[in-house]
């Protein structure tokens, strides 16, 4: 889980409960506890989304959901470890040394990229694979970004539909004046659930796909500079130095040796 998310989700959610309750006690909840304005609202945003997207893409959100409340970013430093380890190893054996290597590493696009080594691909088709999946990654994490903003678009507007709607009913039974604070509960709270969903949790989540993607593709652009420097083959000091250049300065002292770790699996 990232801590960050679920301390944003939450912390807020006690926010709203303790200025409820502060301010009318238990009975402050009950306009809250609105099924019209809730499935309005909800019902609405998710309705729109079906609207808009293939049903395939909707039904994928849930792997989407799990990026954004999973906090399982890729030690970069390990990889660069990883590939300075390699390219001793190809140096002094050959690349075909590497197979036993392979099979200890757990990240699919690094495992794919030095299998290709051994295989004797070329420079040019291993970048092309390499980048071509790279830019297929990128399509998959936008399309994942764009829904969530679509969520963060639609459900203030379904709030904004379920308000109208609420006074519209209100102004339809004003001579029955006990059920004026009802419709306008159901106005109010449709206004809430709306502008809440939006601003609180679809479009934060958005952003915070945008993030994971950006360090997912960072990533997977130092297991491709290593890939390639590996076929090449550039000495393990040229490796080091190389890729070190995409890491934080803190991080490069965490540069392990190949006498401290031997191709290490990489998560």
């Amino acid at each position: 889980m990232d801590i960050a998310t679920f301390t944003g989700i939450v912390v807020f959610s006690g926010f709203v409960v303790i200025a409820v309750y502060l301010g009318e006690g238990i009975a402050g909840f009950k306009p809250f506890l609105n099924v019209e304005a809730f499935l309005v609202v909800i019902g609405g945003t998710l309705c729109a989304i079906l609207v808009n997207y293939p049903l395939s893409d909707v039904l994928g959100l849930g792997k989407v959901l799990k990026k954004v409340l999973t906090s399982k970013g890729e030690d970069t430093s390990k990889i660069v470890s990883t590939f300075v380890s390699l390219t001793k190893k190809a140096k002094i054996d050959g690349f075909l040394a590497l197979e036993s290597d392979v099979k200890n590493i757990d990240n699919d696009f690094l495992k794919r990229g030095v299998q290709l080594v051994i295989d004797g691909a070329d420079h040019e088709f291993i970048r092309n694979m390499l980048e071509t999946e790279l830019d297929f990654i990128r399509e998959r994490h936008k399309l994942g970004r764009e829904i969530f903003n679509a969520l963060g678009t639609y459900a203030p507007a379904f709030g904004i539909i379920g308000t109208v709607l609420g006074m519209i009913l209100m102004l339809n039974s004003i001579d029955d004046v006990a059920q004026v604070p009802r419709r306008m509960a159901f106005a109010l709270s449709a206004a809430f659930f709306g502008l809440g969903a939006g601003y609180w949790l679809f479009l934060p989540m958005a952003g915070k796909l945008k993030r994971r993607s950006e360090e997912e593709l960072f990533v997977k652009e130092i297991v491709i500079r290593g890939i390639l420097l590996l076929q090449s083959g550039a000495t393990p000091s040229i490796v080091e130095a190389n890729l070190k250049a995409y890491l934080d300065p803190s991080r490069r002292s965490d540069i392990k040796n190949d006498k401290e770790q031997k191709a290490a699996p990489v998560e």
